[in-house]
């Protein structure tokens, strides 16, 4: 029994050895050529293979090549920012030896997601990246709203960032404001409805007047932006059938059997403009509103009405 516990104290011992003298060798070969570039080769890629190699010691390997990722990041920032070949294989292997190392994923895929010479332009591998760190970590709501990030930021794709930060935003703990990024994706990817369900439960979800009345004024400016879309659509349908736009938002009216005039929340009535825009009386009033604005408008920041 005691052999066994001196043979286990041995091996620990000659293996804490071994990883300080891989990291002191590291280091070396990095003093060696300050200069350099990075080769673009890993000896071994597969985290599986690394994670048997370990010998138990996951943390502590997933640590040296996150080093090394934020290293390699670093370097060619400063060398040559036009291609990252090795951060995502790098972010993959430490993510695989630690799926709970929360760090990687957070700076990883900012990282991996932007153009260069800001990033690597992988924003895909970004992608996987973080929806690994969810798989492993269901209750990170940071992770979610990564992910709802790089689909609005890097992708253009309204729906999809809706849909992640709406995930994020049901869990426990999660940043109020994860909820509101949710209602104004959607908003911008023309899904009212959702929105509209985002923007309620903001509302309800909270005490702060302040998030309350932000909730009360989206939902004024989501009914134009719905408003707005059906206009243009029956404008369309008027010049499909009479080849022609119509002369007035009266002529539109009578055309789609409208019993009165549209309006706006506040009761004005919605305009058209000479190239068949519908345009809002007073956009200043509806400081969210996507649609229903002149061309090169610019809108004020919002001011909120006071709680009658």
């Amino acid at each position: 029994m005691k052999a066994r516990r001196r043979t286990t104290i041995i091996a620990s011992v000659c293996l804490a050895v071994l990883l300080a003298a891989s990291i002191l060798e590291l280091r070396r070969v990095d003093q060696l050529r300050p200069q350099g570039t990075l080769d673009e080769v890993l000896f071994i890629s597969s985290p599986q293979v690394l994670k048997r190699a370990s010998l138990g010691y996951d943390g502590l390997m997933a640590d040296i090549y996150w080093t090394r990722a934020v290293q390699y990041f670093g370097r060619k920032r400063h060398v040559d920012a036009t291609a990252f070949h090795l951060l995502a294989p790098l972010l993959e292997i430490t993510t695989h030896l630690d799926p709970h190392l929360i760090v990687a994923y957070d700076f990883g895929a900012n990282f991996l997601a932007p153009a260069p010479p800001d990033g690597a332009g992988e924003p895909q591998r970004a992608i996987q990246l973080v929806q690994y760190g969810i798989e492993h970590n269901p209750n990170e709501w940071k992770l979610y709203y990564n992910l709802g990030f790089i689909y609005y930021m890097q992708l253009q794709d309204y729906a999809k960032a809706a849909d992640a930060f709406a995930r994020g935003a049901e869990v426990p703990k999660a940043h109020p404001f994860v909820r509101i990024l949710a209602a104004k994706m959607a908003q911008h990817a023309g899904e009212y409805e959702t929105a509209r369900m985002l923007w309620r439960s903001t509302y309800e979800s909270t005490h702060d007047d302040l998030i309350q009345q932000n909730a009360i004024e989206h939902l004024r400016c989501l009914r134009v932006d719905e408003d707005v879309t059906h206009l243009q659509d029956a404008v369309t349908r008027f010049g499909q059938r009479t080849g022609r736009l119509p002369a007035s938002m009266y002529e539109l009216a009578v055309a789609e059997g409208w019993r009165g005039f549209p309006a706006d929340p506040d009761g004005h009535p919605y305009k058209l403009d000479r190239e068949g825009r519908v345009l809002v009386e007073h956009p200043q009033d509806f400081p969210f509103i996507i649609k229903g604005v002149p061309p090169g408008y610019k809108a004020l920041p919002p001011k909120f009405r006071s709680k009658k």
